[in-house]
């Protein structure tokens, strides 16, 4: 194996742009490579920086049907004409001009990112513009047009592996990678996010289990509205570690959306910074000790785009890159007179939101029948754990 980490990047992913007032505003892709570059992670020992180049047709196409690839390319060559189909030009989704162009290139960052891990060019792989969860493969929704993280394993399903396990800790389900693998049997989809009750896109139930034959491939945990640091580790730390020890996997992708945040404007969830980290070592953890080391980390959403994101990030990027960064650290100074620049608004000042980030095991502590989070937990387990040997 050449190097430990690769960084996707190209400057170009911010023109993935849907226009002043969108929440999906490319300003965080900005400050999050600021904040990696101010902290050295770019020239981190065994870290290589790299622009893979767009994801032609073919390619997209693994995913996504070519009527609805057409449809984009037409929105973004004029976006003034066109006309709200295939879920482009609704107010989630408006056309831009360069869409597919700036798509296909966010997609081709998460492809670049999971063929160097699995041909051995890197452990791990790193691209925050990715994790664009919620399209289809014949719709834009959700903020997404193409999804790179399903593009990323379908090429990785390509290149002969037969075992891959995707979990996904944005605060919105996972549907779009749900549902393209819901009939295959070699993709585990694992989504913890905010009850369906109370979010888009009112997916997400522990019942959906996966399709004939897939039967306990799509795992969801629909977590409580205001669930915490406490409740939402401890959520992971009963489903996740088990499904992906009985499946081992050949490749871990993980999608680290920062909208579980509590200043995240879009959602109910009440977690920290430093819970996410967690998580995110976690995920590291699970990815040596059962796929060989091979991680593909996305970003996704998060919508506190100076406070939360570029943070949540660069800590995902410095774990993957094996330099982690204490949460204790100040900010550099020249990334919070970037942020002021920016957006006219003060940056934090550490890496940290002060939280220990503990929680109780689900085994250690009982399952409490009358606790909501735990409830949420047993319903996933019940649902999913008999198809893979393992008792609820």
């Amino acid at each position: 194996m050449s190097g430990r980490a690769q960084l996707m990047w190209d400057e170009q992913v911010t023109g993935y742009d849907f226009g002043p007032g969108h929440p999906m505003d490319p300003v965080r892709l900005a400050l999050t490579i600021g904040l990696v570059r101010d902290f050295g992670l770019d020239r981190a020992a065994g870290v290589t920086v790299t622009a893979a180049p767009a994801a032609g047709d073919s390619t997209l196409q693994l995913v996504h049907r070519p009527e609805y690839v057409a449809a984009v390319r037409r929105a973004s060559a004029d976006p003034k004409a066109a006309e709200i189909e295939y879920g482009i030009g609704t107010e989630d989704n408006p056309a831009f001009a360069g869409m597919h162009e700036a798509s296909a290139l966010i997609a081709g960052q998460s492809v670049g990112a999971a063929e160097a891990v699995w041909r051995g060019e890197a452990a791990h792989a790193v691209n925050f513009a990715g994790g664009l969860h919620h399209a289809m493969p014949g719709t834009a929704s959700g903020f997404c047009v193409y999804n790179d993280a399903a593009v990323a394993i379908a090429r990785l399903l390509e290149l002969g592996a037969e075992r891959v396990v995707y979990v996904d800790v944005d605060v919105h389900h996972g549907d779009g990678v749900q549902a393209v693998f819901w009939d295959d049997p070699r993709v585990l989809t694992i989504s913890l996010h905010e009850h369906p009750r109370t979010l888009f896109p009112q997916t997400g139930w522990p019942e959906e289990s996966g399709g004939p034959g897939a039967e306990g491939s799509a795992v969801n945990v629909a977590l409580p509205a205001g669930t915490g640091d406490a409740g939402w580790l401890r959520a992971f730390h009963a489903v996740v570690p088990e499904l992906v020890t009985a499946f081992r996997p050949q490749v871990l992708v993980t999608q680290h959306g920062a909208d579980t945040h509590f200043e995240d404007p879009l959602a109910h969830l009440a977690v920290s910074l430093d819970a996410q980290r967690a998580v995110m070592e976690a995920c590291h953890e699970l990815a040596h000790a059962h796929a060989e080391g091979r991680w593909v980390a996305l970003g996704g959403g998060g919508y506190e785009v100076v406070e939360v994101v570029p943070r949540s990030w660069t800590h995902l990027v410095a774990i993957a890159a094996g330099a982690p960064v204490p949460p204790e650290a100040e900010t550099p100074e020249e990334w919070r007179q970037e942020v002021y620049r920016r957006t006219m608004r003060v940056a934090p000042l550490r890496m940290t939101d002060g939280r220990d980030a503990r929680w109780r095991g689900f085994h250690d502590a009982g399952y409490d029948p009358a606790d909501r989070l735990d409830q949420a937990v047993l319903a996933t387990r019940r649902a999913v754990f008999p198809a893979h040997g393992l008792l609820p």
